[in-house]
């Protein structure tokens, strides 16, 4: 839980122009869902340039990538990230209960959950061999951050500076 800033200029284009605020939830939904992530128990809001996630995702692999996914969207600056891994439960006073404790309990650790995962935020001049080799000692280990970061990433030659990566330990 917390925010997370990203580079508001970088990232895939999913807004349409001239879109008010209001009708640009379900494109950054849409985009989290294709990037793999279970968005049945998922919510989002969008403003001024703050994307909020909200509710249940399986995995901490996956609520890695949902916040990566949504900060990587033009326009976006930053990502509050309200997501818990787990399973909802099946009455939705208890979920909103549950998430209201959550929030408690993440605030009283002063900070977000350590995430199982490093993000790089892409320079120029940047490849995926080069941040291997940095992050692992070994430019071979390109294919590791490729595929964490896949769908998003579709060739692995076409990153570009501003955009967020996740790090696989």
């Amino acid at each position: 839980m917390g925010f997370f800033d990203f580079i508001s200029d970088a990232g895939a284009k999913v807004f349409g122009k001239d879109k008010p605020e209001k009708d640009v939830t379900m494109p950054v939904i849409k985009h989290i869902e294709n990037s793999g992530v279970d968005t049945a128990h998922v919510t989002t809001s969008f403003s001024q340039g703050v994307v909020n996630l909200s509710g249940y995702v399986p995995n901490q692999e996956q609520k890695e990538k949902a916040v990566l996914t949504a900060g990587n969207i033009t326009g976006v600056s930053r990502v509050q990230d309200n997501l818990i891994v787990g399973t909802p439960p099946d009455d939705a006073a208890a979920a909103v209960k549950e998430m209201q404790e959550h929030a408690i309990k993440e605030n009283d650790v002063a900070g977000e959950k350590q995430w199982q995962s490093q993000t790089y935020t892409v320079q120029s001049g940047d490849t995926l061999g080069k941040i291997a080799k940095q992050f692992y000692g070994d430019a071979m280990k390109y294919p590791k951050i490729f595929e964490a970061n896949q769908p998003m990433l579709e060739n692995p030659d076409k990153i570009y500076p501003g955009q967020v990566l996740r790090i696989p330990k």
